[in-house]
């Protein structure tokens, strides 16, 4: 019988999850909490639609004349806590050749996703902080088994793609980036990093939930700004 899967929402045109056209699938459940979430109705697990990898699967097939150039990449949440269902459906991917990605926070220990990296062809990496304080105070937990993780990527020689979101007040200092980038450029396995700004586009679903937000007065980080922050990883 087929793994069953809590699904948050698909997007079925994606451009920004991985390389090319994507299937974008948003997973239930996450064990942090970010204070920038732009998903917070994804927290909960048992939640959303319930569908088989299998069911997934065939939706997707509908769409593989239009996503040649990419392939398919689960999100959250955290697609990682559905580690069965992902590792079945990815098997299924692999075996009709369809490219697979997967965007996490790292938060699950390496041990228990071994088997899901060894079907993913992109792994994109969302690092919330190299400092650990800096990191619980965003997130609700330590970058530990991130940073497990991003070791266990080199090893692998597995594709990663590096995102960190940029709040004001929290993740713009010049020199925490500058030290990011550094740590980062001994990682050959890193092919690409994205230097996100912050945004309130989910403002409203913090407020719907009735979910303390306490970012709410804070501004997107200015463009000036943020190409001051790209040319220090160009650099």
């Amino acid at each position: 019988m087929s793994t069953t899967g809590y699904i948050h929402s698909i997007e079925t045109g994606g451009t920004v999850d991985g390389p090319g056209l994507r299937y974008v699938l948003f997973l239930q459940g996450c064990p942090l909490r970010c204070i920038y979430c732009h998903n917070p109705d994804s927290w909960k697990l048992r939640a959303g639609q319930e569908l088989t990898a299998d069911e997934v699967f065939q939706d997707l097939l509908k769409y593989r004349p239009f996503i040649k150039s990419g392939g398919i990449t689960v999100s959250g949440g955290e697609p990682l806590v559905q580690v069965e269902f992902l590792e079945e459906l990815f098997r299924l991917c692999r075996a009709r050749g369809i490219h697979t990605a997967v965007d996490t926070s790292g938060i699950m220990p390496v041990g228990k996703i071994k088997k899901v990296l060894e079907l993913t062809d992109l792994v994109i990496l969302d690092v919330k902080a190299l400092d650990p304080d800096l990191c619980r105070k965003i997130s609700g937990s330590d970058n530990k088994n991130a940073l497990e993780l991003l070791d266990y990527l080199e090893l692998e020689n597995k594709a990663t793609w590096i995102r960190h979101v940029v709040v004001p007040g929290y993740t713009d200092n010049l020199d925490d980036l500058a030290a990011l980038a550094k740590f980062l450029k001994g990682f050959t396995c890193v092919k690409k990093t994205e230097l996100l700004p912050f945004h309130q586009m989910a403002l409203h679903k913090w407020e719907s939930l009735r979910f303390p937000y306490t970012l709410g007065d804070v501004e997107p980080p200015k463009a000036e700004f943020m190409a001051r922050a790209e040319a220090l990883f160009v650099e």
